[in-house]
């Protein structure tokens, strides 16, 4: 038995979502025979210190989004000497910035799409691309902030002079067709699942965390060459950021001409959602590993980086 730390909630504008992951691998591993303590993480790092004394054995990172995903928290471990889950800091920080990760992306030869970043004026200034064009933040997840601007769409002009993700925006090419994610595991690709948003034309915060948002189909109903892209474009980006434990890459499957079509990955998460909602346990599932084994596997392979 492990005295295990589950750090959850956090500031950040996915705290509702890593409170339900933090309160699922808690419980899992309760069940597995761990002593566990569940930590509330806040901007009060005296506080967080407290919380980790007696030291435990691992911490299980369960936070989502900046400051527990950004490599921030991950920092603060390492000063600890304490083992966590999932990826190390500068995995965790380069994955978090969007185009910090497109550049290692590039380097690594991954098929992207084309984008840029522009600063807020930028935005307000027009049309930066042909539509149909995507506009996302640079440092957000689960889809916080993601826009699709398509022709036609007069509503984009006034949001644009209202952009509230930061100083900085990432405009991207619009890839059409299917929402592919794969799951990484240690060194393995476990599978590639499409995920079909139900009512909404992309696979948006709602989507992922609200019950019969999306549909799960695992494996992903595609090409087989296409499916063995998939595979191996989620595991050269782990393997490109030097990431560690589970994560999961977001790609777009354009097969509008015809399968097997062409796969651009968007980008990575080194702390997938652990929620009931969530794609990581569905498609480890779909290869026989349960959720207890899940989580077991990610506290016995937690580390630090120095």
């Amino acid at each position: 038995m492990s005295r295990i730390a589950v750090l959850k909630g956090g500031w950040s504008v996915e705290r509702e979502v890593s409170l339900v992951s933090g309160r699922e691998c808690a419980k899992a591993l309760r069940t597995l025979g761990h002593d566990v303590v569940e930590v509330d993480v806040t901007r009060d790092l005296a506080a967080l210190a407290a919380a980790l004394d007696p030291r435990p054995d691992v911490v299980f990172n369960a936070l989502h989004g900046k400051g527990g995903e950004d490599g921030t928290i991950q920092g603060v471990l390492e000063f600890l000497r304490i083992p966590y889950t999932h990826s190390g800091v500068v995995a965790s920080a380069i994955a978090m910035h969007k185009p910090s990760a497109k550049a290692v992306f590039a380097a690594a030869g991954l098929p992207l799409a084309a984008s840029k970043v522009v600063t807020r004026a930028d935005l307000a200034s027009g049309d930066l691309m042909p539509r149909p064009f995507v506009v996302k933040p640079v440092d957000e997840g689960s889809s916080v902030g993601v826009r699709i601007v398509r022709q036609g769409d007069n509503r984009w002009a006034e949001e644009a002079r209202n952009w509230k993700f930061g100083e900085a925006a990432m405009v991207e090419a619009y890839v059409p067709g299917r929402e592919i994610t794969v799951a990484v595991m240690g060194e393995r690709a476990l599978g590639a699942l499409e995920i079909r948003p139900v009512n909404r034309e992309m696979y948006d915060y709602d989507s992922k965390y609200a019950p019969g948002g999306s549909d799960h189909l695992m494996p992903a109903p595609i090409h087989p060459t296409a499916y063995d892209a998939a595979l191996k474009i989620g595991l050269s980006a782990h393997r490109a950021l030097c990431c560690r434990g589970v994560s999961r890459s977001d790609l777009r499957y354009d097969d509008t001409g015809g399968e097997p079509g062409r796969m651009v990955l968007l980008e990575l998460n080194t702390q997938p959602g652990m929620t009931p909602t969530s794609l990581v346990p569905d498609i480890a599932r779909h290869v026989g590993i349960d959720f207890l084994s899940l989580v077991g596997w990610m506290v016995e392979h937690a580390s630090c980086d120095t």
